[in-house]
């Protein structure tokens, strides 16, 4: 059975330097076995991949990709902070959120980008509980932003 190392290697993935925060907050916090990461935008070289609402400007298509860029955001937090990823025990939760105009209804869609990256990644231990909103906007004009949950051993 290959570790997330392999996975993300298997799929072409090397993880970014981990965005520095912008504002009063840290990008990870633990708390016993808990990890909690705060959003992550979908940077890939330190820009962002995209920018824009879903229903005007941004596909779905676009989208997805960029909530496939947050999620490996994400994921490199949780290196950077608990050093290994095969010690993540659990992916227990992820949040989205989507920025889109008020007639846009595929935000599950989107946040599949995430999700189904996290299951590449750690397997079964990948899937998890998860909310998806759709928002006015997000920091910088980005489409999506995705936070997660992890229990750490």
């Amino acid at each position: 059975m290959s570790n997330p190392q392999s996975r993300l290697a298997e799929l072409g993935i090397d993880l970014p330097t981990p965005a520095a925060p912008v504002a009063n907050y840290v990008a990870c916090v633990q708390t016993g076995s808990l990890l909690v990461v705060s959003g992550q935008l979908p940077l890939l070289n330190g820009k962002l991949f995209a920018t824009g609402k879903l229903g005007g400007a941004v596909s779905v298509e676009t989208a997805v990709e960029a909530a496939r860029y947050s999620m490996i955001n994400v994921i490199a937090q949780v290196k950077a902070a608990v050093g290994d990823l095969s010690r993540v025990r659990r992916v227990v939760r992820l949040g989205g959120f989507i920025a889109c105009t008020p007639d846009f209804t595929a935000h599950a869609s989107v946040m599949n980008g995430a999700s189904d990256l996290a299951v590449a990644v750690f397997g079964d231990l990948g899937r998890h509980a998860r909310s998806t909103v759709g928002v006015p906007s997000l920091p910088l004009d980005a489409p999506v932003e995705v936070e997660g949950l992890f229990e750490i051993a």
